[in-house]
């Protein structure tokens, strides 16, 4: 049987729409119109994926998303945001509530099904070989621990979602080397890089203000994508 997938949207002929090509995928949908009741649905059947609109009639998806987050049986739960408001600072506030990603309206039902089948694949993958095989990494203030899915900077712990965390990983993992944006793309959302995003961008934004001290460990090369220094005690160029 296909991933189960919660739709949370108003507008009852998208969800429709929605619901039907996904289904035409093999996925099991199941609709709601209102954030209430679309906890209410996720708690009576875990979903695979949360298909979350902003713009809810009652409670903002944001406020759904970060009430999924605060659930132990549900905070591991994929959250795809679809918005019609695609400012800056609309993602990054998606993004700090814990969404996996995010699609502006309109989108293409291509586009939609790539991206679902993005974050299925990733969700059902293993760690990255940082989180998978390591034990605490130091670099200079920083302090990646694998096992326990920890982040320090000078011994203060740091608050990662956890695509910011599997993002860090494998930047340090690959210090010295250069990522590009569709590199990243692939490795860590499992997205293909024929789909146009501002992901990476927006989650390198918020793990460096994350960081603080340690930010600038991450650079950003112009027009071909971000490197982790070598040394912590590296000259920036």
């Amino acid at each position: 049987m296909g991933a189960h997938l919660l739709i949370v949207d108003d507008e009852a002929d998208l969800a429709a729409t929605l619901a039907y090509n996904l289904e035409g995928q093999g996925y099991t949908t199941v609709t709601a119109c209102t954030g209430a009741a679309a906890l209410e649905t996720a708690q009576q059947r875990r979903p695979d994926l949360v298909l979350l609109d902003v713009m809810l009639p009652d409670v903002s998806g944001l406020e759904v998303c970060r009430r999924l987050r605060q659930d132990a049986a549900l905070r591991d739960v994929p959250v795809l945001m679809l918005t019609a408001r695609g400012e800056e600072i609309d993602r990054v506030l998606g993004f700090e509530v814990g969404a996996d990603d995010y699609l502006i309206k309109p989108f293409s039902v291509r586009e939609l099904l790539l991206r679902v089948q993005a974050i299925l694949r990733r969700s059902a993958a293993a760690p990255p070989a940082p989180a998978a095989d390591h034990a605490a990494i130091r670099f200079g203030a920083l302090t990646l621990d694998a096992a326990a899915h920890r982040v320090t900077i000078d011994g203060a712990e740091v608050a990662l979602t956890a695509l910011e965390f599997r993002l860090l990983a494998l930047l340090l993992e690959r210090r010295g080397r250069v990522q590009t944006r569709e590199r990243l793309l692939d490795d860590v959302w499992g997205i293909t890089a024929d789909v146009t995003t501002r992901t990476v961008d927006t989650h390198v934004k918020r793990l460096r203000e994350k960081l603080g001290a340690a930010a600038d460990y991450i650079e950003t090369l112009r027009g071909v994508g971000y490197r982790f220094r070598h040394s912590p005690t590296q000259e920036q160029g």
